[in-house]
């Protein structure tokens, strides 16, 4: 249950800087407003305008169902940035967002394109720091949402074998869709980082893995994770000498 605290101040009040506007919603409220993450607490504070007095509601993270938060400025540039393999003009963006929006619906999407920023500069460490500072935050950041697939990327190029063998098997039964569709994607990529690039260690990524997430995770919450397996196919079957194979997917994958 939320707390409320009555604060009577003048109707001229300022938003306090630290808040992001937004809505929250639970079960059986929504309320609009200036939030902030507390993390100690593990909830949201909220204040908003009532009359002339500002009323401050505090809802415990269990409590909430979404964030309605508007897209922060820079967002779709720093995205676009790091999709064209230029991360390094989307760092400061990103990470900027990633601080700003603490547990407010945009740290993750932030962070996962900031982490595939450090990744593609050849600096797993850095990437890997980024993801533990928000899985600090919420746990299940780890294995489903946005940033987990980028996450355990880290965690591949750092060796981190049994850490990221534990959060792809979670991810894998936990129902989730999306979470076991790039578990699978994940697998794959494990295998070939296990046994190399290999006639038969590029058969099982493709047969245990890519080939299963294009034709079993053909749904709408799976697509993205569905176009990273038709992308990972092809490279694995040009490699095997199929070039026509290589391309119908990527043809595939360009119409997803």
């Amino acid at each position: 249950m939320k707390r409320l605290m009555i604060l009577f101040v003048a109707a001229v009040a300022t938003s306090p800087l630290w808040a992001i506007q937004g809505t929250i919603r639970t079960e059986t409220d929504s309320k609009k407003g200036d939030i902030k993450w507390q993390s100690r607490s593990k909830s949201y504070a909220i204040s908003f305008k009532k009359g002339n007095t500002v009323v401050s509601a505090e809802y415990p993270l269990a409590d909430v169902v979404e964030l309605d938060i508007e897209k922060p400025a820079g967002y779709d540039k720093a995205v676009e940035n790091v999709k064209r393999g230029n991360g390094a003009a989307a760092i400061g963006v990103l990470t900027k967002i990633v601080q700003d929006y603490k547990m407010l619906k945009w740290d993750k999407p932030a962070g996962r394109y900031l982490v595939e920023a450090y990744i593609s500069a050849n600096n797993a460490q850095k990437a890997f720091e980024v993801a533990s500072g928000i899985v600090n935050e919420d746990k299940s950041a780890a294995w489903k949402g946005d940033l987990a697939p980028a996450y355990w990327q880290a965690l591949l190029k750092l060796g981190k074998t049994q850490q990221l063998e534990g959060l792809v098997k979670k991810a894998a039964i936990s129902g989730d869709r999306a979470a076991s569709a790039n578990a699978l994607v994940m697998r794959g990529d494990m295998i070939l980082a296990s046994e190399g690039a290999s006639p038969e260690g590029l058969r099982k990524a493709l047969t245990d893995a890519y080939l299963r997430v294009v034709l079993m995770y053909a749904d709408e919450p799976c697509r993205e994770a569905r176009i990273d397996a038709m992308q990972r196919a092809a490279t694995c079957f040009d490699k095997l000498g199929q070039a026509a194979r290589a391309e119908q997917l990527r043809s595939q994958a360009r119409k997803l």
